[in-house]
């Protein structure tokens, strides 16, 4: 259970002070989390103490209430301070990934978590051992346990999957190995693995790797966009059987723990980690499959706007309207606040303090990290952004996206004990989502062209086709490959692909004559690192489609709808995900919030479709 707790990227903050606006640096201050090296030692050295404190408590921890209160007080103090140190190491190898001291900072901290996971295996069987009557009536005499009461019952509800203390532990270290198939496909694709060069039109040659397949796959030429993609997928096939066995033994791995766990499958333990139901995962892909339609109708678009007949794969990511408006941060920063007025004022006061308190690294920079996250797990300090901003529209939406998981712990932060804060992925997306959505209104609100609306409807048309439709495509596959294994069945680099490849053509329209998918491109599977996170990605479905309901019911003005999407947010982890945004009006395991993006995205078309026929006048 410790592993929610400091795992996650988008934990909960303490409720803070903020000071006035001060000159802007666009640099993140590590020093709120420890003022100097030393001070982290100390308290990397501190955990030792707590972890021989937590040992006492092995077979004393039902003894009396008192003794219950100090142990629950040591078990998440113990995670609580381990977070912050994890932040700290995270960071400061993120900010410049090529120094050895960062890289040091997050072995030891490797080690550290290993420890405590060893350290309180125990926990969760005594809780067990101790039982829900017992556990009720130590709450009962001491109300300063109350605040412990959803831990424990997320441990009590865990009992059919919860193994002896000693098996516990055996399984903590057994955790260790089971990253295997993840370490070696992060290091043969970031560091051995050999990347083919290609020479584009204008004459350069580039090396492409991931980066460089990022960079080149939308360039304007569309030879050296299928170069680009024929090179790129050409090195991956020719490692088809390695990532087949890493994958395979992800996959092996996954229905291990399932049935040591006592779970029917791959899934049903996966999902049960934050009580999601199946049904859930099932309708996503249900309805995402039903409304392939409107999936379709976008790639037409994008054929027609880029001006190709036969439209290919190599052809999705090339902006569908290309421009050299310019949006600095400051700009950028102006447009966020005033589209999230609609959140209210304690929502938009505390974001235009924050960004100017050295709670993000803003730009790029050589052998920084590269993408955006926000790291909320210090707890006591507050969250930390990583961004690449590099002045377009899309940097604008990232820096959007990214305040709302920042906002989102705070929020929550300010609301819950520390216990209680920390939320899933679940809902994690949808308050990013949730940003973007009102950052396009605004934006549209504001435009002063046909040209400029194009440009932000077809950025949130691209979003909701990369984030729902693709995410959905991941998660079928993942449910497909998953089922085969937990029937026993085994999975070679090729099966893989073929199952992919089939996906592929499927939501991309191929038999409809929508888009051509060379075989070649099929070994795309490989490249995807969230398949190693089983059933991950849905989420990012599954929320986009919650986000553009309560965005839209919000811009609406429905009465109670925004303290309804606000209450999800402050209410953290203190309920069940799935159960809190349906009593909030979204139930995600009906067709609706999956219907609503198909909705979304067609009116987004039919308004685009509408500027386009205009300008042909």
């Amino acid at each position: 259970m410790h592993r929610t707790f400091f795992k996650a990227l988008t934990a909960s903050i303490l409720w803070v002070v903020l000071p006035q606006a001060q000159a802007f640096d666009p640099h993140w201050n590590l020093a709120d989390l420890y003022p100097t090296m030393e001070a982290w030692k100390a308290d990397g050295e501190s955990l030792q103490s707590q972890i021989q404190k937590m040992a006492q408590c092995e077979h004393h921890l039902g003894d009396t209430p008192a003794g219950f209160k100090n142990c629950l007080e040591t078990y998440v103090e113990l995670n609580k301070k381990f977070a912050r140190i994890a932040v700290y190491a995270s960071l400061s190898h993120d900010q410049d990934t090529s120094l050895n001291a960062g890289l040091d900072l997050v072995q030891k901290v490797d080690l550290y978590e290993n420890q405590i996971a060893k350290s309180t295996a125990f926990f969760a069987p005594e809780v067990l051992q101790i039982g829900g009557k017992r556990v009720g009536e130590m709450v009962a005499q001491d109300a300063a346990l109350l605040i412990y009461s959803r831990m424990l019952d997320q441990i009590l509800r865990a009992a059919p999957h919860t193994r002896t203390s000693t098996e516990e532990s055996m399984l903590a270290q057994f955790g260790m190995s089971s990253g295997a198939g993840q370490a070696v496909y992060s290091i043969l694709t970031n560091s051995d693995m050999p990347w083919p060069k290609v020479k584009l039109t204008d004459g350069r040659s580039v090396t492409v790797d991931p980066s460089g397949y990022t960079a080149y796959r939308s360039v304007k030429s569309r030879a050296d966009r299928k170069r680009v993609f024929d090179v790129f997928w050409s090195q991956w096939s020719g490692f088809e059987n390695t990532f087949g066995v890493t994958y395979y033994e992800q996959l092996k791995s996954d229905l291990v723990f399932a049935k040591l766990r006592h779970y029917p499958d791959s899934i049903a333990r996966a999902l049960d980690a934050n009580h999601i139901p199946v049904e859930v995962y099932d309708t996503l892909i249900d309805n995402a499959r039903k409304n392939l339609p409107t999936l379709h109708r976008y790639f037409k678009l994008r054929a027609k706007m880029l001006g190709v007949k036969d439209l290919a794969y190599y052809d999705i990511y090339p902006p569908m309207v290309s421009s050299s408006d310019s949006y600095p941060l400051t700009k950028g920063i102006e447009m966020m606040e005033k589209a999230v007025k609609p959140l209210g004022a304690e929502y938009t006061n505390v974001l235009k303090s924050a960004v100017n308190d050295r709670w993000m690294d803003v730009y790029p920079q050589a052998k920084k990290r590269s993408g955006a996250y926000m790291n909320g797990a210090a707890y006591d300090v507050h969250p930390y952004l990583l961004l690449n901003y590099n002045n377009n529209y899309e940097s604008v939406s990232t820096l959007a996206h990214e305040w709302g998981h920042a906002m989102h712990s705070y929020l929550a932060n300010h609301t819950q004990p520390y216990v209680n804060a920390d939320y899933p992925i679940f809902t994690a997306e949808i308050a990013s989502t949730t940003n973007e959505i009102l950052l396009l209104d605004s934006a549209l609100q504001d435009s002063k062209s046909d040209g400029e609306r194009l440009l932000y409807l077809g950025s949130a048309l691209e979003n909701l086709r990369g984030t729902f439709f693709r995410q959905a495509m991941f998660a079928d596959f993942e449910r497909e490959v998953h089922a085969k294994v937990d029937r026993g069945e085994s999975l070679t680099g090729h099966d893989f692909t073929l199952i992919y490849r089939k996906l592929l053509k499927e939501y991309h329209g191929q038999d409809q004559g929508v888009m051509k998918i060379d075989d070649s491109y099929a070994i795309e599977w490989a490249y995807i690192p969230h398949f190693y996170n089983s059933f991950y990605v849905y989420q990012y479905a599954t929320s986009v489609a919650a986000g553009s309901m309560f965005a839209a019911e919000i811009l609406k003005g429905i009465p109670g709808a925004r303290d309804r999407y606000l209450d999800v947010l402050k209410s953290g982890g203190s309920q069940d995900a799935y159960e809190l945004v349906k009593k909030a009006g979204v139930d995600l395991a009906s067709p609706a919030p999956y219907e609503a993006i198909a909705a979304r995205m067609n009116v987004i078309m039919d308004e685009m479709e509408k500027i386009l026929r205009k300008k042909k006048k």
